[in-house]
């Protein structure tokens, strides 16, 4: 049997390279986001690899967004196997007394509650399928151990994606449904080139940092996903081997 896979922010960065690395695991992809013509070419390539893939645009702060989502999903394919809840955003960086009520709320809606939200989803309809069960891996961050200056709402939501995921892992053990959280540490992609230019430090420093390639963050998904529902991989850090988060600040 075919087994399929739902990812968020799957247009770019790490959500587009797991996508395309489980088609070539021989997943069928839901890929969602709030960019089209994005998933459209993440879709073009994953099908080219010989996977079905389908694009859905969608905000997942949005709660009737994430309810068409589903519905979609199921529709289409009928089941679900695997949420990747990976769609997630940043404030400025800028001090926490200049941030807006609403840079904090964007952040919060798209990091928070939509996981939140698809994880509802995803109970849903894993809890009703035949067979029952699946899997969900949220994607944390180095962040949810140690933040970076200036960076209190992405910190403070992925401080809470742990929350999620063990409350997520417990109410799922009745239902067949494990839930594991990824924390990834510089991986390279559009959004971190800038690391090796330099990014602040605890010091006040600026200092360039290592990246890793963002396959081995794909790989990794790819290995927790591939487990059956009998075995989970509760928290996995893949980091850059170099970069300042052990021992720093």
């Amino acid at each position: 049997m075919t087994r399929i896979a739902l990812i968020t922010g799957a247009g770019s960065g790490i959500g587009q390279a797991c996508a395309l690395a489980l088609a070539d695991a021989g997943w069928s992809l839901a890929l969602s986001g709030r960019r089209r013509e994005r998933l459209e070419a993440t879709c073009e390539t994953a099908r080219a690899k010989g996977a079905e893939a389908i694009a859905v645009e969608a905000d997942v702060g949005d709660a009737d967004a994430v309810a068409r989502l589903f519905a979609e999903v199921e529709a289409r394919f009928g089941r679900l196997d695997l949420l990747f809840n990976n769609a997630g955003t940043g404030a400025p960086p800028k001090p926490l007394e200049d941030l807006t009520l609403d840079e904090w709320r964007r952040v919060v809606d798209t990091n928070l509650t939509g996981a939140f939200l698809c994880t509802q989803g995803a109970f849903r309809l894993m809890k009703r399928q035949t067979p029952r069960g699946g899997r969900i891996i949220n994607n944390g961050s180095i962040s949810a151990h140690a933040p970076r200056p200036n960076s209190a709402p992405y910190t403070a939501t992925k401080h809470a994606i742990t929350g999620l995921t063990r409350s997520t892992s417990l109410d799922g053990r009745a239902y067949d449904i494990a839930c594991g959280q990824i924390d990834i540490g510089n991986a390279a992609t559009p959004l971190t080139a800038r690391m090796a230019q330099g990014v602040p430090q605890a010091d006040g420093r600026l200092a360039p940092e290592p990246l890793m390639d963002v396959a081995d963050v794909a790989g990794a998904v790819v290995y927790m996903a591939g487990l059956p529902l009998s075995a989970n991989v509760q928290f996995l850090t893949v980091m850059a081997t170099r970069m300042p988060f052990i021992g720093r600040g």
